[in-house]
Parts: structure tokens; C-alpha cells; sequence
């Protein structure tokens, strides 16, 4: 029995999906931001690949780089973000966790 070869190109591009998909989790920079951000984040801001946020100030994370540059967020975290929305909590990341966050927020967009 030999396959078709446009049935060969779909389930190509399903199987590159999936392997550029599992490699962003298993990264251990973008998994250590991630937990990071469901941590500290998710109460108030959708920050996975979809969904809407749950306080209706807080931008989806996968939507911030409309916003600014991600780049430009390791400052504001350096230094404590607490503005943002009006009751947004102060939060200040180490540089480990700021290299990490940002990273996950940039995996995001792949």
C-alpha cells in the first residue's frame, strides 16, 4: 500500500507543529517563566496561547508586543511593575526570572 503524497504534506506540517510546540515546554527558560506567570500573573491576566483575561485592564500576555516591545519589560520588572491596572500588586523579578519571563512571553508569538 503506498501513501498519496499530498496526504504526506499535511501530516508534515501537523508533525512540525507539534515538535516546535513541545520544544517551547520543554525549554527549561520558557517552563520556569511560564510557572512564573501562572503564578503571579494568571490571576488577573490570560497568560497562556488563548483565552481572555480574567480583569478586564489586563492585556492576554500573548498580546503584549502590540503594546511595546517585550524587550522593554525588563526594566519595568527589574525595577517592580505596579502600574499596569489600577489594582495591579507590585511585583519585582530577579534577573533569572526576568530572563525567563520574558522568554516565555516571546515563546508566545511562535
Amino acid at each position: 500500500m503506498r501513501s498519496h503524497p499530498a496526504l504526506s504534506i499535511p501530516l508534515l506540517v501537523f508533525a512540525l507543529g507539534f515538535a516546535s510546540s513541545a520544544y517551547a515546554v520543554e525549554d527549561p527558560q520558557i517552563a520556569y517563566g511560564k510557572r512564573l506567570v501562572e503564578k503571579n500573573c494568571a490571576r488577573c491576566h490570560a497568560v497562556g496561547p488563548g483565552g481572555e483575561s480574567a480583569h478586564p485592564d489586563a492585556p492576554p500576555f500573548r498580546l503584549l508586543h502590540r503594546r511595546y516591545p517585550i524587550e522593554d519589560l525588563q526594566e519595568a520588572l527589574a525595577e517592580g511593575i505596579s502600574t499596569g491596572h489600577p489594582d495591579m500588586p507590585e511585583f519585582v523579578a530577579s534577573p533569572d526570572q526576568i530572563s525567563a519571563i520574558i522568554s516565555y512571553i516571546q515563546s508566545l508569538g511562535r
